[in-house]
């Protein structure tokens, strides 16, 4: 349930309005602050008579229920549009921002000339694993704490933001002293332990799509965070699985008008995980951005060939930049489509 206040509502009437949901047992309010309202959100089981005593308080201008179980990701609460703020990056706005980086971090090298390069064709923020969750438990698993201290030397080389992603809620604590976002990827999309401590955190949170996940339970995710009162949250469409076999996933691009239209969370795309291979890269990023995307998680490897994750994904430097050039037309061009009619 959401309370909205009329515009001549007071302090003294919103906390009065606060205090009577409060009042009951279980129940949560979460005032949200928009561009021509003040709106209250109700969390917890709402009793059967709630609406009508709000109705009757002083400043409210209406009281509506709202059917969906993700609350907090809702457009009927927040029917704002959310941006994410790291630093002067703004994720979430009209001009699409691009997250590039190596799959795995390997190396000061590769981390250093890769942050450079894609600083230079107009990637914001920088991604780059150091703990990676691998479907063998032969394959190269990141290199951990070593991993994020190079990140660490490749942000303070370029001054890009890093993004990278924590698997288990005891490292948490641990990434988020070099990460300026935190990834939870497709895996660990409902280890709801590990969505309770990053949204504790504080930290801006991005979270990946589960590759059998409907947009119900992705925004259900999204809502274990934003309900630890961490409102820096992003979600990440990276390819859902089918029956081909052909890319490595499917990319639902009907997923970012969808999401747009459901949620005020900003929406970006990953065209690497998603297809799997590097030629395939370009042209589905380019959809992602038609469709109306916030941004693109795309790996670059100075050396796909020699990469340890992912090197059949991965744009070199050349090709990113050719990207880039593309990806700058299509967002100059594109509308957002409406959310609402």
């Amino acid at each position: 349930m959401i309370v909205v206040m009329s515009k001549d509502s007071t302090e003294e009437n919103l906390e009065e309005v606060r205090r009577r949901i409060e009042a009951n047992s279980g129940l949560k309010a979460q005032v949200f602050h928009g561009v021509e309202r003040i709106v209250v959100g109700v969390l917890g089981t709402v009793p059967p008579d709630l609406k009508e005593q709000m109705e009757l308080l002083l400043g409210v201008s209406e009281v509506v229920p709202i059917s969906k179980p993700y609350k907090l990701a809702s457009r009927e609460f927040h029917p704002d549009n959310s941006k994410v703020v790291v630093g002067s990056v703004v994720i979430g706005g009209p001009e699409p921002v691009i997250m590039a980086g190596p799959c795995s971090v390997e190396d000061e090298e590769q981390m250093i000339s890769t942050a450079r390069a894609v600083k230079a064709a107009g990637a914001t923020v920088l991604r780059g694993g150091a703990f990676k969750p691998r479907t063998s438990p032969y394959s190269f698993r990141g290199m951990g704490l070593d991993g994020l201290k190079l990140l660490k030397m490749a942000k303070e080389e370029t001054g890009l933001p890093i993004i990278t992603e924590v698997m288990a809620p005891g490292d948490v604590d641990t990434v988020a002293q070099y990460a300026d976002i935190l990834q939870v990827g497709t895996r660990n999309m409902q280890n709801y332990s590990l969505l309770d401590e990053v949204g504790d955190s504080g930290k801006p949170v991005m979270i990946k799509r589960g590759m059998a996940a409907p947009y119900e339970e992705w925004l259900l995710a999204a809502e274990y965070v934003l309900a630890r009162g961490n409102d820096q949250v992003m979600l990440c469409e990276r390819g859902i699985r089918g029956f081909e076999q052909f890319t490595r996933f499917t990319l639902d691009v009907a997923a970012i008008p969808v999401i747009k239209r459901l949620s005020h969370l900003p929406i970006l795309a990953d065209p690497s995980h998603s297809t799997g291979k590097w030629y395939l890269v370009t042209p589905v990023a380019l959809a992602a951005i038609a469709a109306g995307a916030h941004g693109l998680l795309v790996e670059v490897h100075p050396n796909p060939d020699l990469a340890l994750c992912d090197g059949p994904q991965s744009l070199t430097f050349e090709n990113f930049g050719n990207m880039m050039n593309q990806v700058r037309a299509v967002a100059s061009v594109r509308q957002d489509a409406p959310v609402a009619r």
